[in-house]
């Protein structure tokens, strides 16, 4: 059974686009990369990992600079220097940078992974 979606009042197959891309062999292979990767290639799949594994490194922040957060990454290591003082706080503070490279990381490569959806459903 094939299921047919309305956008205003144009009528298309959807599973029939699918499988017309389908067909071929190198086609096929892509389509499993594609799914294998999330839509944003090798390295969009890795980015939130290495940025946790940067992130690990302590007192340099440097999970926030591989986002480009240059600004945050400089005022945690300023932050730092008087939490340094407190041997409770700086664990809080490297902990919840690690968490935060990861999750701004993974935003991005979502965010980069809807916007090369859209455009390929539209075009």
């Amino acid at each position: 059974m094939v299921e047919t979606v309305e956008v205003e009042n144009d009528e298309f197959d959807l599973a029939e686009k699918i499988q017309n891309r389908a067909k071929s062999p190198i086609n096929v292979s892509r389509i499993i990369w594609y799914e294998f990767t999330g839509g944003v290639g090798p390295w969009g799949a890795m980015r939130p990992l290495f940025a946790i594994l940067l992130a690990l490194i302590p007192f340099l922040f440097l999970g926030q600079h591989f986002n480009r957060e240059h600004g945050k990454a400089r005022d945690w290591f300023l932050l730092q220097i008087p939490l340094l003082l407190s041997i409770v706080l700086w664990p809080l503070l490297w902990l919840f940078s690690i968490v935060d490279a990861w999750w701004v990381a993974n935003n991005r490569v979502a965010k980069d992974s809807s916007i090369l959806n859209v455009s390929e459903v539209s075009g």
